[in-house]
């Protein structure tokens, strides 16, 4: 089904998909701020740009990155958490409160209550780009949840159990869905596919996703 081709009522319409106990899809969730969110977007990278990450193995990664609040996630490989962006040397741009708010009410339609956000990490895919299947260990918190929202172009997030060898279900994304784990499933292995070829009439050629975290 190609939902693009709704109207803009239906295109708006929100609906929930639970995957496992807290973890759910929430449909189009965040397309009604997303030239808001995009133009938040464009005001971290004018501070702290785009770079490249590494995985732990120091192999280069196919997403670029970037961050804003407290804390931002390194791209050297060791998925700690600094106050200072190592790219710039200065602080990571304030959190847009667009952000905060999106996490917070988010978190809460998923069942978590009282969720207090302190950064977000932003990726940048371009067609072919993918993201393995690991677990988010970075934020020294295995409860509070995670939002990531996807804009631009579709793609197929995966997610599986406690071990990378589980068995995973394919999960199609597109423009202004949102996914929320926690609780049980926080620690869930999860990945992306290779982003397909094409372009979004907002986005272009792109896809970006927003995962809004609280940090210890």
């Amino acid at each position: 089904m190609n939902l693009d081709l709704f109207d803009e009522e239906d295109r708006l319409y929100q609906w929930r998909e639970d995957l496992y106990p807290g973890a759910v899809v929430l449909r189009r969730y965040a397309m009604a701020q997303d030239r808001a969110l995009l133009a938040a977007v464009e005001s971290v990278v004018a501070v702290s740009p785009w770079r490249e990450a590494f995985t732990p193995g120091r192999l280069k990664m196919s997403v670029l990155v970037t961050g804003c609040g407290a804390y931002g996630m390194t791209n050297d490989g060791d998925y700690g958490m600094r106050a200072i962006d190592p790219v710039t040397g200065m602080a990571w741009p304030p959190m847009p409160e667009i952000f905060r708010e999106l996490g917070v009410n988010a978190a809460a339609e998923a069942g978590f209550i009282g969720y207090l956000p302190n950064m977000v990490h932003i990726n940048r895919y371009q067609p072919g780009a993918k993201l393995g299947m690991h677990q988010d260990r970075g934020e020294n918190d295995t409860l509070e949840p995670i939002v990531s929202v996807s804009l631009g172009l579709p793609a197929t997030f995966k997610m599986g159990g406690f071990q990378r060898a589980d068995k995973s279900v394919n999960v199609p994304l597109g423009h202004g869905d949102v996914v929320v784990w926690g609780g049980p499933s926080r620690m869930r292995f999860h990945g992306v596919l290779p982003v397909k070829p094409g372009t979004h009439p907002l986005v272009g050629a792109l896809r970006i996703n927003l995962t809004i975290r609280y940090v210890k």
